[in-house]
């Protein structure tokens, strides 16, 4: 069994891994609550991005800042512009129906991405990740820091634009009731449009934070997505902070299984095991609430 001296350096990784997948999470839950759509293309989307950022500084001379902000914007605008050509159609279909569109997304941003950069493991250095601070004898880069704090950050902003804003009210209508909301005159594509951008932005964001804390594979980045799919089953898709929360424990408890040797190769399976565990005692829990009313 590793001494806590060899769980230390994997708490800073877990905590950052956390903060980008409750990122993710946060972006996912929004736009699921406006529009019905759990969008299995995050990963994708935000692999892309970052992809496109290391081409833009390692082949085309652009300055970090530049390519980093064209990470972020080319997450917002591939998602908005799917959003805009096949949300309306959507709009009406079952939630699952939505959900596999989606990863017609996801197939054709990794047969891209494939043809342009093969599947080729590439590195991705923020400038944050060269400066740092040590907490008891651990090393704790800025971009580790970034990604904690920008979560953190996320999370409160969103749930006060939800709560106290036009837009944000608007979204919670939709979530409720499409068809009455849009009787009541909310401006219901806008809305929508607004959501697909906010996730879209997201993706790049949390693409670019991954690239680096992660490495810059397609395949990897994409499919880190089932991290933060299970924190927002935990918030069972509705609940913002809930779904930080589990985020930051997923990123936890994959990160400080590492070291046991005994057990490694199995933490992949953290998220499925934590969602499951979480909706099985919620289930109960619900189960025991609805016999006690009826007894």
């Amino acid at each position: 069994m590793p001494s806590w001296e060899d769980f230390k350096p994997f708490i800073i990784t877990g905590l950052a891994l956390g903060g980008v997948y409750a990122l993710s999470g946060v972006g996912m839950v929004v736009l699921y609550r406006a529009t019905g759509v759990l969008n299995l293309a995050f990963g994708a989307v935000g692999a892309m991005g970052a992809l496109i950022a290391w081409q833009l500084i390692n082949h085309n001379g652009w300055a970090e800042g530049p390519a980093f902000a064209a990470c972020v914007l080319f997450g917002g605008a591939v998602t908005l512009l799917y959003g805009v050509i096949f949300g309306p159609p959507l709009a009406s279909r079952d939630p699952l129906i939505k959900a596999t569109a989606t990863l017609g997304l996801t197939l054709v941003l990794l047969g891209v991405m494939d043809l342009i950069w093969s599947d080729k493991a590439r590195s991705m250095i923020l400038p944050t990740s060269n400066h740092g601070f040590e907490v008891s004898n651990v090393f704790v880069n800025y971009t580790e820091v970034i990604a904690i704090a920008f979560a953190l950050g996320v999370m409160a902003v969103t749930a006060v634009f939800l709560r106290f804003t036009k837009t944000g009210t608007a979204m919670r209508a939709l979530a409720n009731d499409r068809e009455i909301t849009a009787t009541l005159g909310v401006p219901v594509r806008r809305v929508e449009a607004a959501a697909w951008l906010g996730s879209g932005l997201l993706s790049g964001a949390a693409g670019l934070l991954l690239s680096n804390l992660v490495g810059l594979d397609a395949a990897t980045l994409t499919f880190l997505v089932i991290s933060s799919l299970a924190a927002t089953l935990i918030g069972r898709l509705r609940s913002i902070t809930v779904t930080f929360i589990a985020a930051i424990v997923i990123g936890l408890v994959n990160a400080l299984i590492t070291p046991i040797l005994s057990i490694s190769q199995y933490r992949d399976m953290t998220p499925f095991v934590l969602a499951t565990i979480a909706l099985l005692v919620l289930s109960g829990r619900r189960g025991s609430a609805l016999s006690g009313r009826a007894g």
